[in-house]
């Protein structure tokens, strides 16, 4: 009996391990990113579009992606230059010029029946105080939120839909190229949301993490050396 109780704790131990080391197998969304041009690189964004109010002389950036989170998203595929954009744009005393990038995705990421506009980029001239949001607006309008303030549509594209999710046979591309398919009942944290979304960094994974299946695992076998210890010394 203590055999066979000693061993099913190890069993169990095993079969959690085992779990712990299989990969999870994150669900993706359709959804607009939003992204900072600083230096002519994109970063993700780390705050939504209407509470981001970038200076004079900045880059935003929003490209139509595939992805589980900020690190699958899709980067814009127009370099941030701030001259290439607004260098036709003289400076107003009481106004800011932010450059303006939209990159409607691949067709392989738009849903079903559209197709995706030709990328464009936009120099908004906007009050001193104004949101990357309101600079959005004054260059890329229809603007399409949902209930939660998450950006679904810009410039009307796509017609529909709001971070719906993408199952196996519907994943779109990075840059056209590289295939993937943005958790489990939530979308991911896309940077283009107010309330939803800051950083980028929220996405569901299917199932428990490894580190706490790695946990109990340890628990598990810790457990029965102890018992086996103290059956040992009453023996």
């Amino acid at each position: 009996m203590r055999g066979t109780r000693i061993a099913g704790a190890v069993l169990l131990a095993g079969t959690v391990t085992g779990l712990a080391a299989g990969p999870a197998q994150a669900q993706e969304y359709r959804y607009w990113s939003f992204w900072d041009g600083k230096g002519g690189t994109w970063t993700y964004a780390t705050e939504g579009p209407a509470t981001q109010r970038p200076a004079d002389g900045a880059v935003a950036g929003f490209r139509f992606t595939v992805g589980a989170d900020s690190a699958a998203a899709g980067k814009p595929r127009t370099a941030a230059g701030f001259d290439a954009i607004c260098g036709d744009t003289p400076a107003k005393e009481g106004r800011k010029r932010i450059g303006i990038v939209l990159d409607f995705g691949t067709a392989a990421d738009a849903p079903g029946g559209e197709r995706p506009p030709k990328a464009r980029t936009e120099c908004a001239q906007v009050s001193e105080d104004a949101s990357a949001g309101e600079a959005l607006a004054a260059v890329a309008r229809p603007l399409r939120y949902d209930a939660n303030a998450l950006l679904c549509g810009i410039a009307g594209y796509p017609k529909a839909g709001c971070a719906e999710s993408v199952n196996g046979s519907e994943k779109g591309s990075k840059d056209g190229s590289e295939s993937k398919g943005s958790g489990a009942d939530a979308a991911p944290s896309t940077g283009a949301a107010e309330g939803r979304a800051g950083g980028g960094d929220g996405s569901g994974d299917g199932g428990p993490s490894a580190g706490l299946l790695g946990g109990v695992a340890a628990v598990v076998v810790l457990g029965a050396a102890a018992v086996w210890q103290a059956r040992r010394r009453r023996g």
